[in-house]
């Protein structure tokens, strides 16, 4: 009789098979959140931004996202925790935006999608337009919507224009001119087509942020006049008392 002999590669897919991955599901009616495997396999993004996207998503509406808050929270730091961010908005999972408040004190506002911004747009149902962006919000928008004249490529749709103007108002605020602006934003673009403009401008925007200019110092005003207690002569000084010439003489008696 012909011995019969197994195939390798047979025996490499049993291999496998008993190697790989093996779950243990159990339903949950509380405490859970959904995650799409477009974030928990995706290619491009490191582990620790889909660990991070992942917590963020599991979070209350407004939770404070801020990078000293995560920090305190996981050992990562601030520094990858900073760069995981980025990679969530360059990606579409994430947008940042700095608004003011009617006390005038400047905030960042984050939005976290669990569906990606593809081309600005989420690929579920679609967003009614916002409300019209007070403080400079015409000027914001008509910046934005020019942007496609100087690069094609920055195409942007109604609501991307609205939800980047904040970003572009806290330029403008800082008193960078429009022009300045839109050169930032439209220089030294990658060759590669850009799939997420808004992604993409929303980190620009965040980013290349100047700081605010410090106040002018207020001029130095001087001493009032004072009318000195030994010789009523009048002199400067803060406080009422002797001038310096009566001033020794009080010392030595």
């Amino acid at each position: 009789m012909t011995e019969q002999q197994l195939s390798a590669p047979s025996r490499a897919r049993s291999e496998r098979s008993r190697s790989g991955i093996g779950h243990v599901d159990q339903q949950q009616s509380e405490r859970f959140t959904v995650v799409g495997n477009h974030l928990a396999q995706h290619a491009e993004l490191s582990l620790t931004a889909i660990g991070l996207a992942t917590h963020i998503q599991s979070l209350p509406e407004g939770a404070p996202v801020g990078i000293k808050v995560l920090a305190a929270k996981f050992p990562e730091g601030e520094i990858r925790i900073a760069a995981a961010l980025r990679e969530l908005e360059a990606h579409g999972y994430l947008a940042r935006a700095r608004e003011r408040m009617p006390s005038g004190r400047i905030v960042t506002r984050t939005t976290s999608y669990n569906v990606p911004l593809v081309g600005g747009v989420m690929e579920a149902e679609p967003v009614p337009t916002p409300e019209p962006v007070p403080e400079r919000g015409d000027t914001a928008q008509e910046l934005l919507a020019s942007l496609r004249a100087h690069e094609p490529r920055l195409l942007l749709s109604v609501r991307d224009t609205h939800h980047l103007a904040p970003a572009v108002s806290a330029w403008l605020e800082r008193g960078i001119a429009p022009d300045a602006v839109r050169r930032t934003l439209t220089a030294g673009l990658p060759a590669e087509p850009l799939r997420r403009p808004a992604a993409f401008l929303a980190h620009r925007l965040a980013e290349l942020l100047p700081p605010l200019v410090p106040a002018a110092p207020e001029p130095s005003r001087p001493d009032p006049f004072q009318t000195c207690d030994g010789c009523e002569r009048a002199y400067r000084a803060p406080r009422p008392g002797r001038c310096r010439d009566c001033a020794p003489l009080t010392a030595v008696a």
